[in-house]
């Protein structure tokens, strides 16, 4: 009896490793979960469709003020390094539709614009508060988790720290 304990032991020791490199969850260093949505231009989008390339997900809000502090930094950000950006928008937590479009039309915000109106995906990154972004390696692997609004210096910081 003592001997088949200890093989359990050692089995799972030597399997945990394994399965826990594939686990998905919202740490750094875990798989971010995949999701689609769609944009405010009806497009769909999946976090897999950037399989190979790196990625920053950034779930806000309009009616936020370090989500409206930090948008014009993103937008910065994504007309000088062209990266990969998915700016998740709680629609849920939104009047309508409308005023999300309305405030990226007001910024000028040319990234893409994901909505989450059943608020599946921030519910899925567990995201309070908010802004929170993730930032995704080439291999799905969340690099970096912050709190609040980033600045344009902190984005390419981050950004480049990964592969």
């Amino acid at each position: 009896m003592k001997i088949l304990k200890y093989v359990l032991i050692i089995s799972i020791s030597m399997f945990l490793p394994i399965m826990t490199a594939y686990a998905e969850g919202t740490e750094v260093g875990e798989r971010a979960p995949d999701f689609e949505l769609k944009t405010i231009d009806g497009q769909q989008l999946r976090l897999s469709d950037f399989k190979g390339e790196r990625v920053l997900i950034n779930f806000w809000t309009t009616w936020c003020p370090p989500c409206r502090q930090e948008m014009p930094d993103m937008q910065r950000f994504y007309q000088d390094l062209q990266p990969n950006i998915l700016a998740v928008n709680l629609t849920d937590t939104e009047m309508n539709k409308e005023q999300v479009v309305r405030f990226s039309q007001e910024l000028e915000l040319t990234f893409p614009i994901l909505l989450d109106e059943k608020g599946e995906v921030s519910k899925a990154y567990r995201i309070s508060p908010i802004p929170t972004t993730y930032m995704i390696d080439s291999e799905g692997i969340i690099r970096h988790k912050s709190y609040g609004a980033l600045t344009y210096e902190q984005m390419v910081a981050e950004y480049n720290k990964m592969e």
